[in-house]
């Protein structure tokens, strides 16, 4: 199946880091089948490599600083209507750290997707793998979640699971972890852009084939 580009569902991509998450999405997009496109890359951090890497593929790019801006909510409100300009119709937090006030998520009520380093709803908050490794759990992983107002909290989508072996510590476990969201998260978009995904008397709901399960293993 192919989808031309008129068809596919835009999407903002909210980013801090180096975006290895955001490639992983944006290799997703170049399938002809994929559902969605990357319509605009946004940060608050100007020297964000992610948006290096959205520029490699051609994609827009938007920075939006904090200090400009009175509030928090002053700055989703900014990020919203940015993200609007280029008729965003979902959103995926990759690597963005910083918490989305409720203005954010009036701006796109349930259409924001976020992916956390833990099996959720273990390890919520930051340094999820060494909480995991103090935790001393033998199995770790990650997890793409419709987001709320809370930490982490919002409804999950899919979760991919990953062993925790003897002698790791929190960069091996980071990398293997790593290594499963690239996987989990372009599904995620893809249901979200199918419109898989619907909240039913305040449940998420994701309709999906018996084919497709809404988690991985990686070894």
């Amino acid at each position: 199946m192919w989808c031309s580009v008129s068809e596919r569902v835009a999407v903002g991509v909210l980013a801090s880091g180096s975006g290895t998450n955001l490639q992983a999405l944006l290799d997703a997009c170049e399938a002809p089948d994929f559902p969605a496109r990357i319509a605009v890359v946004l940060s608050n951090r100007p020297k964000a490599f992610a948006l290096e890497r959205a520029r490699r593929a051609g994609i827009p790019t938007e920075v939006v600083l904090r200090r400009d801006h009175p509030s928090r909510a002053d700055w989703d409100a900014a990020a919203v209507s940015r993200l609007r300009a280029y008729g965003v119709q979902w959103v995926c937090l990759a690597g963005f750290m910083k918490i989305v006030t409720p203005t954010f998520l009036e701006g796109f009520p349930d259409h924001v997707l976020n992916i956390h380093p833990s099996l959720l709803p273990a390890f919520r908050g930051l340094h999820a793998q060494a909480q995991a490794l103090a935790a001393g759990v033998r199995v770790a992983g990650c997890t793409v979640h419709l987001v709320d107002a809370g930490t982490d909290t919002g409804p999950i989508i899919i979760q991919g699971a990953v062993p925790v072996l003897q002698g790791d510590d929190e960069d091996a476990l980071k990398a293997r972890i790593l290594s499963a969201e690239h996987r989990i998260f372009p599904l995620a978009l893809r249901w979200a852009a199918e419109g898989r995904l619907s909240i039913v008397d305040g449940q998420l709901v994701v309709d999906l084939p018996p084919t497709e399960a809404r988690w991985i293993w990686k070894g």
